[in-house]
């Protein structure tokens, strides 16, 4: 049976995604497929964006393609093109090249696998690549998803926590993040997934990289000084393996904080990765973190 390589979620973080290459080369897959993400989030958009349009391999567009697309038409709210919370995207999307641009704008939102034709793949769920699926969502509304596509195997991303669920009539998976890990477990991760009638057989991979080496280019590249708040706070991501832009930018909007460096501290005083279910509850004035995990 045909073998298929996914990864998703690169976002800007060639040392992870270079990983990620190699070991595929040595699995040696018959098929490999992009989940969307390549940019945002991280120093080196352009240079992910080559590396995978090089190998021509079939990628779909994530929301961060379409954050980043909508910087560079100024089709943004007139306080982002100023306020240091959005000052890393200002930065992600000059630092895309003209033709990077027309690549990622080309992209579909949906494919389905040429030597699986019964998977699926999209980046978030299969009505909007800013929705996302992880451990939090139900087995029904899973289901839904899967009721409203042709195919009874669904491949996501978004969330970048890799998973599995298996019903009667389909298959869900995410398989997780490259360049961006939110599962506690730093190592790129992605999947290989082999075809097996209506279901797939899934191997969940995690590639050791060094990060030493991508938070070096944070510094490097600029990012870290022209991102301000947000490179410091995904930096945090990097180091941890897991989420802190999101929960500080939902934490300040709560309290009425200022989305600066200065809020970090009064920030982690309240919370903690591993409880990020608690502290999105404790903030009644949010929506549910499985509703949060939309602005992943």
């Amino acid at each position: 049976m045909p073998r298929v390589a996914i990864l998703a979620d690169i976002h800007g973080n060639v040392p992870a995604l270079q990983a990620v290459l190699d070991d595929i080369e040595r699995q040696r897959p018959d098929e490999v497929l992009v989940g969307g993400d390549l940019v945002g989030r991280g120093p080196e958009g352009s240079r992910v964006v080559s590396m995978i349009r090089a190998r021509g391999w079939e990628t779909i567009k994530g929301n961060h393609e379409d954050y980043l697309l909508a910087f560079r038409r100024g089709d943004i709210p007139e306080s982002w093109r100023h306020s240091e919370a959005w000052s890393a995207s200002r930065w992600m999307a000059a630092e895309l090249t003209v033709d990077d641009i027309a690549y990622i704008d080309a992209l579909p939102v949906s494919l389905r696998s040429r030597l699986l034709p019964h998977v699926r793949l999209v980046h978030g769920t299969p009505r909007s690549n800013n929705e996302g699926i992880g451990p939090w969502t139900s087995g029904p509304s899973m289901c839904g998803h899967l009721a409203s596509i042709a195919e009874p195997v669904l491949i996501c991303a978004h969330t970048h926590r890799p998973l599995e669920r298996r019903f009667e009539d389909g298959q869900v998976v995410n398989v997780g993040s490259v360049g961006l890990p939110f599962n506690r477990d730093p190592r790129a991760q992605y999947v290989i997934v082999e075809g097996r009638q209506d279901r797939v057989e899934v191997e969940f991979r995690q590639v050791d990289y060094d990060r030493a080496e991508i938070l070096s280019i944070y510094e490097s590249s600029g990012f870290m000084v022209a991102g301000g708040v947000t490179s410091q706070l995904l930096r945090m991501e990097i180091e941890a393996a897991a989420p802190y832009l999101v929960p500080f930018l939902s934490w300040t909007a709560a309290e009425g904080v200022p989305q600066a460096p200065e809020a970090i501290d009064s920030f982690l005083a309240v919370y903690h990765p591993d409880r990020q279910r608690e502290f999105f509850r404790d903030l009644q004035s949010l929506t549910s973190p499985g509703e949060g995990s939309r602005h992943v």
